[in-house]
């Protein structure tokens, strides 16, 4: 069902890109807007791994470097058929994680340091699990398609009111500011939608990868909680990116509702233990033996090591 929705809803912004165009007139003006931004996605489409993880200063290792981390990445990837992917640590206390990449041949992971010191081994896994659904659902491909439609409708509105027709050829002024203002406003909440189904997909599809819906559910509550307390300056800085991270990772989201990027957490937490029920996945059968079946503190959460254990160690080390 969301895939059928993600087509709708990108059918939508084609259709309401159609319909900006026919609004404002000028086919002249709507070849340039939709070529400027067909030309900045595209760099983007080509380059949005490396401006990400650049963004918030990840470092890629190795088996040398992060030997748990990448020997669990390339087990989960295998599971899940798909390529290798890079794998990068993120110095940040904030639990969080996201994917990259245009495709699943040029896909990067990335995990900060706050993940691997605050959840356990299994729920590190559910969330590297929902990564890597989302590289193989090819989401990334999915967010720039609508990232181009919804920038040339913003574009498009904007252009058409600054340097519309003249005389005759103008549309009416009152429709011509409605546009500008309410089309990138919807095109914005078509986008966002799609982002949040997205979410749900790899969720299910990374419980399957792990094998462990119950983990990832608990990995979801210990990040929640940790966004809740620990900033991102990084993410502020660039909140762009903050549709790729599992959770919401900037100050002040919260309800899920039409301007957020992910559904709320208590939402995707409940699909989760739904799933569970339907699979008979039971606490401590995933992709490890070790049990996660420990909810996460209401107010916060003990810091632990990164494979659950109370050692603080580097998570590379």
């Amino acid at each position: 069902m969301n895939t059928v929705k993600t087509a709708m809803l990108l059918a939508a912004l084609t259709a309401l890109f159609g319909v900006v165009g026919y609004l404002l007139g000028g086919a002249t003006g709507m070849t340039i807007a939709l070529g400027l931004a067909v030309a900045t996605n595209v760099f983007a489409y080509w380059n949005s791994d490396r401006l990400a993880l650049a963004a918030h200063q990840a470092v890629e290792v190795d088996e040398r470097t992060a030997p748990e981390l990448v020997h669990m990445v390339s087990d989960l990837a295998r599971r899940a058929n798909l390529p290798m992917p890079r794998v990068y640590l993120i110095d940040n206390p904030q639990p969080n994680a996201f994917a990259t990449g245009r495709n699943p041949e040029n896909a990067a992971v990335a995990a900060t340091t706050g993940l691997l010191h605050m959840l356990s081994r299994d729920e590190i896994a559910g969330v590297m699990a929902h990564e890597l659904a989302h590289i193989k659902n090819r989401d990334t491909l999915i967010m720039t398609v609508s990232a181009t439609v919804a920038g040339a409708i913003a574009t498009l509105a904007q252009f058409g009111f600054l340097f519309g027709g003249r005389g005759d050829d103008r549309p009416n002024p009152i429709v011509m500011l409605l546009t500008a203002v309410l089309a990138p406003l919807a095109a914005m909440i078509i986008q966002m939608a799609i982002s949040r189904s997205r979410e749900y997909d790899a969720d299910r599809m990374g419980a399957a990868i792990s094998g462990q819906p119950l983990a990832l559910a608990s990995a979801l509550a210990r990040i929640a909680g940790g966004v809740s307390h620990i900033p991102n300056p990084d993410a502020e800085n660039h909140p762009a990116t903050a549709s790729l991270f599992i959770i919401n990772p900037l100050s002040g989201h919260g309800m899920d509702n039409l301007f957020s990027t992910h559904p709320a957490t208590e939402n995707r937490i409940a699909a989760l233990h739904a799933l569970a029920q339907e699979t008979g996945a039971a606490p401590g059968g995933g992709f490890f033996s070790q049990s996660t079946s420990n909810p996460a503190p209401s107010g916060g959460f003990t810091p632990q090591g990164p494979w659950g254990s109370t050692t603080r160690r580097k998570p590379w080390g």
